[in-house]
C-alpha cells in the first residue's frame, strides 16, 4: 500500500495529461479508504490539495467538484464499511481505521500548504457524505466540527480577499451552496454574509462559467438558420447548440436553485445595506442585458402563437425547450432574490430612509426586463412572483413622485401606433399591467397622459387574436383610471367614446370576462353616490340598456376562447369569483350575465325596474346549459350577500309577491293563472 501510495504521490506532482490526472484521482479516491496510516491519509489529503498536475490548469469548476467528490465518496466507503473487529474477516481490503479518525486525518490534510478555498473542498465532500449517516457512533460530534470548520475555512478564504480571482470566487459560491442545507442553524448564520452575498450572485449571471449577462442568446442567432420551408432551424447539431449545452450542464447553471436559496438567506442577514442596493443594480444590470440579448436573436421576432407555423420541428421538439428551461430558471433564481430583499424592506427599520421606493423600483425594472420570460411560463401562477410584484407596487404607491418617475421610465416608445416587434409588445403588456395599479395614486393629467394615451392605441383592435391579451389589460386600464375617484372630470369626458369602443369590439375581439368585468365597473362607477351620478344620473341605466339593445341584435354565435391559456392578470388570482371563469358560451348569455353582474350596483329606484328586464332577457338564451347558468347567476346575485341590504329587501318583495319568481324560473311566455289554479301537467 505505501509503494502505491509513494507511486501515486510522484505522479500527481509530475503528470500533466488531462486523462492521466482523471486516473490519478480515481487512484487516490480508492487509496483514501485503503489506507491504514492517518499520517498517510494527510499526506495524500494534501497532496490532492496543492499538487500542481491539479491545480495549475484547473477545468473550472469540474476540478473543484471533482476533488470534492472524491472526499464525498471516500467517506461514504469508510462509513458503509464494518467496525474495526469485523475488518479484517469480512472485508481484507477495508481501512481499519474507523470513521472519527480517518475523518480527523483527511482534516489535517487541509493544512497551510494549500489555499484556505480549497479547504472548502475536503470539507463540504466530508459533509455530504455524512449526510444520513447520523445514526454513526461519533458521527454527531465529528459533524459539529466539520460545521465550524467549514465556516472557518469560508470566512477566512473571504476575509483574505481569494475571491477576487473569478474561478476561486465561483468555487466557493458552488461549494458553499451545496453544503449550506447541511449546515445547522447557528452555522449558517456564522458565515460573513456581507462578504459572501456578492459572489453568491455574481457567479451564476455574471461569471464565463454562467449565464455570463445572458451573451448566449445573441451567439446562437448565428446558427438559426431559414430553411427552404420558410421555417426557422436551430439545429441540435449545432456548434452554439453544443456550448449551450455544456453551459447548461455546468456547475454554475445547474445550481442556480441552491446558489438562489443561499443567495436570499444572505441577503436577509447582510449588515451594510449598500451592498443590497449595489445587489439590485447588479440584478437589473443582468435582466437587462438579458433582454437586449435576446432582442438580437431572431427567434425573438416569432410570436408565441406562431412558433408552430415559423420554427422547424426539430426546434420545436428539442433545442427551443431546453433554452426555455434555464430561462425559466433564471427567472425563478431572480424572484427568489427579490422576495427575500423586499421581505428586507418591510422588516428592518435600519434601512435608509430613500432605500424603500429605489429598491421597489428597481424591482419592477427587472421584472420588465424579464417579462419576455415571465408571460410565456405563466408566473403568474408562481407565488413569489406575485409577492415580488404586488409587494413592490405597495411600496412604491406610497410615493407619487417615485412612482410617476417610474411609469415615465417604462411608458412605450410610440403612444400612436401598435410595435411590430413581440418584444416591444410584450413590454407594452407589462406597462399596461403594472399602470392599472398605480391609477389610484397618479394625479388626473398623469392618469391621462401616461395610462390613457398609452392604452388608446389598443382599445379598438379587432381581429388579432396575437394581441387579445394586451387589447383586454389596456381595457383593464382605462377601467383602472375611471374607478379613481380623483379623476372624475377625465371620467365624465372619457365614458362615452369609452363605452361606444367596448361595444364596437365586442364579441368579435373582446372576451366575455372582461366584457362582463367592464359592463359592471362601469355601471359601479357611475351609480350614487359617485359624483358623476349627480350630473348624469341615468347613465348606468343608459348602459345597460345599450346591453339589452344589443341582446336584441345579436347572433347566436359563440364567443370563444383566445387561443392557448390564458395567464390571469395579477389582481384576479385569489379572487374566488367562479363567474369569470366560463370558457365558452353563447353571445346572448354574456350579455344576460353582464346584465346580471351589473344588478346590485345600480341605484334601488332603477334596479326596481331592471329586475324584470333581466329575468326577462333570459328568453332568448335558448341552449340548456347556459340558460341554466344564467338563472344561477341570477340566483346568487340575489341571495349571496352582493346585495346591501335595502337592495335585497327590494329584491325579495319582487321575488316573492312581484312574479319575480315565475319570470325567472318559468319565463315570460309562460300563460297566466288564478292563484291555487291546477295546470294541465298537474297530477292533482
Amino acid at each position: 500500500m505505501d509503494c502505491s501510495l509513494g507511486t501515486l504521490l510522484r505522479a500527481l506532482q509530475s503528470s500533466s495529461d488531462e486523462q492521466d490526472v482523471e486516473r490519478l484521482l480515481d487512484s487516490a479516491t480508492t487509496l483514501l479508504t485503503l489506507l491504514s496510516n492517518t499520517l498517510n491519509v494527510t499526506l495524500l489529503t494534501s497532496q490532492l490539495l496543492s499538487a500542481p498536475s491539479i491545480w495549475q490548469r484547473p477545468d473550472g469548476l469540474r476540478t473543484t467538484l471533482r476533488i470534492r467528490g472524491i472526499f464525498t465518496s471516500a467517506a461514504l466507503q469508510i462509513l458503509r464499511q464494518p467496525g474495526p473487529s469485523a475488518a479484517v474477516s469480512i472485508r481484507p481490503t477495508a481501512s481499519p481505521l474507523n470513521w472519527e479518525h480517518w475523518a480527523v486525518a483527511v482534516v489535517k490534510g487541509a493544512d497551510n500548504k494549500s489555499p484556505r478555498w480549497r479547504h472548502l473542498c475536503v470539507l463540504t465532500g466530508l459533509l455530504a457524505g455524512l449526510e444520513g449517516r447520523a445514526q454513526q457512533e461519533g458521527s454527531d460530534a465529528m459533524r459539529r466540527t466539520l460545521e465550524g470548520a467549514t465556516v472557518k475555512a469560508a470566512n477566512i478564504s473571504l476575509r483574505e480577499g481569494e475571491a477576487k480571482n473569478e474561478y476561486i470566487s465561483d468555487s466557493i459560491a458552488v461549494l458553499l451552496s451545496q453544503a449550506f442545507g447541511l449546515l445547522s442553524d447557528g452555522c449558517q448564520l456564522d458565515l460573513d454574509h456581507d462578504l459572501l452575498l456578492p459572489i453568491v450572485y455574481y457567479a451564476p449571471l455574471f461569471a464565463r462559467g454562467g449565464l455570463h449577462y445572458g451573451y448566449f442568446l445573441s451567439t446562437i442567432d448565428a446558427d438559426i438558420l431559414q430553411s427552404p420551408g420558410m421555417r426557422f432551424d436551430w439545429s441540435s447539431h449545432s456548434s452554439t447548440y453544443a456550448r449551450y449545452q455544456r453551459m447548461v450542464t455546468g456547475p454554475l447553471v445547474a445550481s442556480l436553485g441552491p446558489l438562489s436559496r443561499l443567495m436570499a438567506f444572505s441577503i436577509e442577514h447582510v449588515q451594510d445595506w449598500e451592498l443590497l442596493f449595489t445587489m439590485v443594480k447588479d440584478l437589473a444590470t443582468f435582466s437587462r442585458s438579458l433582454s437586449v440579448q435576446w432582442r438580437q436573436n431572431k427567434l425573438s421576432e416569432i410570436d408565441l402563437a406562431e412558433e408552430s407555423t415559423y420554427l422547424s420541428e426539430e426546434t420545436m421538439r428539442h433545442t427551443i425547450p431546453l433554452l426555455w428551461r434555464v430561462l425559466r430558471s433564471t427567472m425563478f433564481a431572480i424572484i427568489v432574490a427579490l422576495q427575500a430583499l423586499l421581505r428586507r424592506v418591510l422588516d428592518d427599520s435600519r434601512m435608509p430612509s430613500d432605500g424603500a421606493p429605489f429598491v421597489s423600483a428597481q424591482a419592477l425594472h427587472i421584472l420588465r426586463n424579464l417579462f419576455f420570460v415571465s408571460s410565456r411560463q405563466g408566473a403568474n401562477g408562481f407565488s413569489q412572483y406575485t409577492f415580488v410584484c404586488l409587494t413592490a407596487i405597495d411600496i412604491i404607491s406610497q410615493y407619487p413622485l417615485q412612482s410617476e418617475a417610474f411609469l415615465r421610465d417604462i411608458r412605450p416608445a410610440s403612444r400612436r401606433d401598435i410595435p411590430q416587434h413581440p418584444l416591444d409588445r410584450c413590454s407594452d403588456l407589462y406597462f399596461l399591467n403594472i399602470g392599472e395599479h398605480f391609477a389610484i395614486v397618479l394625479s388626473p393629467e398623469a392618469n391621462e397622459n401616461l395610462l390613457v394615451h398609452c392604452a388608446t392605441p389598443y382599445l379598438g383592435l379587432g381581429g388579432d387574436s396575437r394581441l387579445l391579451e394586451i387589447f383586454e389589460a389596456a381595457h383593464s386600464v382605462m377601467l383602472a383610471v375611471f374607478s379613481a375617484p380623483q379623476n372624475i372630470d377625465l371620467l365624465a369626458r372619457e365614458i362615452h367614446p369609452y363605452v361606444s369602443t367596448l361595444f364596437h369590439v365586442f364579441p368579435s375581439n373582446l372576451s366575455a370576462r372582461q366584457f362582463r368585468i367592464a359592463i359592471k365597473t362601469l355601471v359601479r362607477i357611475t351609480s350614487a353616490p359617485a359624483p358623476i351620478s349627480e350630473t348624469l344620473p341615468l347613465l348606468p341605466s343608459e348602459i345597460l340598456e345599450l346591453v339589452r339593445l344589443r341582446l336584441e341584435s345579436i347572433s347566436t354565435r359563440q364567443t370563444q376562447p383566445p387561443p392557448g391559456p390564458v395567464t390571469p392578470a395579477l389582481g384576479e388570482l385569489n379572487s374566488g369569483v367562479e363567474s369569470f371563469k366560463q370558457p365558452v358560451m353563447l353571445d346572448q348569455a354574456v350579455l344576460v350575465l353582464a346584465l346580471i353582474d351589473a344588478l346590485p350596483y345600480l341605484p334601488i329606484d332603477q334596479l326596481e325596474d331592471w329586475l324584470p328586464f333581466a329575468a326577462d332577457a333570459m328568453t332568448s338564451v335558448k341552449d340548456t346549459a347556459p340558460l341554466e347558468l344564467c338563472k344561477q347567476r341570477f340566483w346568487d346575485v340575489l341571495s349571496s350577500g352582493e346585495m346591501d341590504v335595502n337592495r335585497a329587501g327590494m329584491c325579495l318583495n319582487w321575488w316573492g309577491t312581484r312574479g319575480g319568481r315565475e319570470l325567472v324560473l318559468v319565463g315570460s311566455d309562460s300563460p297566466t293563472f288564478m292563484s291555487g289554479a291546477l295546470q294541465k301537467t298537474s297530477r292533482l
